[in-house]
């Protein structure tokens, strides 16, 4: 972890290179295909629901002088990559960069540990190195957004607010099947956008909170552990993090984890708020419906 108030690449990009090299992720970057995965949850939203583009364009700046060949892309809640970067100006700060932005278009169908069957986008399972880029925010559904929740975006579109109806009856049983995405994909790495964070509610239309926190882990459990006493919330208020430490996943207990910069006590007293009561995960059938439809008509519109 280590503090930063600003969104410059050039620096961010410094800030990259500094933790990666404590990471010590396996093998080069050199010649490999890197997909930077942000949070691109709607072009409607407010820029304060996604990943800064400048955040986005840092990464970028560090992977490309590491030689690899970088790719951005998600599976937005409505819309696609390329439209939701260009509403909430990724695409700008992208611009002059060799980076090429990719749609989630191709379906794999994939069991699940716990049985579920899951539709993930191919472009998510064949990269080499899988870099996610979360917006650190409030979740009206599951408390907090941050590594963990953002990799559920490898699912493809509208197979995510299926499994919302089929298995979202308890906010426990939709963690799992998150958490159980996990050992499926590629290598990865997590860079997490703390510096202006949402909360209060969200993920679209909560309050923005100066935060300067950047946070980096090779394990997308660890990050939301140390992020979550950065927060000062209450663990167990977070499905993600009560399935994960009732698993003994690695990364789920603090006392395990190492801080060689910053620790999360050097963030405290920003004032995060959380939801104290979560909404049900659950579609009801007319939202769902009303968004497939809204999703066909974004995609005539172009």
């Amino acid at each position: 972890m280590q503090k930063c108030d600003t969104y410059d690449r050039s620096i961010l990009a410094e800030w990259i290179d500094k933790v990666v090299r404590l990471l010590e992720p396996r093998g080069s970057f050199y010649g490999k295909t890197v997909l930077l995965k942000p949070n691109l949850i709607s072009s409607k939203g407010p820029r304060l629901a996604c990943t800064h583009g400048e955040f986005v364009a840092g990464a970028s700046v560090w992977f490309l002088e590491q030689g690899a060949r970088v790719l951005v892309g998600d599976s937005p809640a409505f819309g696609n990559t390329t439209k939701v970067c260009e509403k909430q100006g990724i695409s700008r700060a992208l611009h002059g960069l060799d980076v090429k932005l990719i749609d989630f278009v191709s379906p794999v169908r994939v069991q699940l540990a716990g049985g579920t069957t899951v539709t993930l986008a191919r472009e998510a399972l064949e990269c080499d190195f899988l870099v996610g880029l979360p917006k650190i925010k409030a979740h009206q559904q599951m408390f907090v957004t941050m590594a963990v929740k953002n990799m559920f975006g490898t699912v493809k579109g509208v197979k995510k607010a299926l499994l919302h109806m089929v298995h979202g009856g308890s906010h426990d049983r939709f963690a799992e099947i998150i958490l159980d995405l996990l050992p499926l994909l590629p290598p990865q790495l997590h860079l997490a956008d703390g510096i202006e964070v949402m909360h209060g509610t969200g993920p679209l239309h909560g309050n923005p909170l100066t935060l300067n926190c950047l946070a980096a882990s090779l394990c997308p459990v660890a990050l939301d552990t140390a992020m979550l006493q950065v927060l000062q919330l209450t663990a167990d208020s977070s499905p993600l993090w009560r399935v994960a430490a009732e698993r003994g996943l690695v990364g789920s207990s603090l006392a395990n984890l190492r801080f060689p910069l910053l620790a999360p006590e050097d963030f405290q007293g920003a004032g995060f708020f959380a939801p104290d009561i979560l909404d049900a995960v659950r579609f009801n059938p007319g939202r769902l419906f009303g968004g497939m439809v809204k999703r066909v008509t974004m995609k005539i519109a172009g």
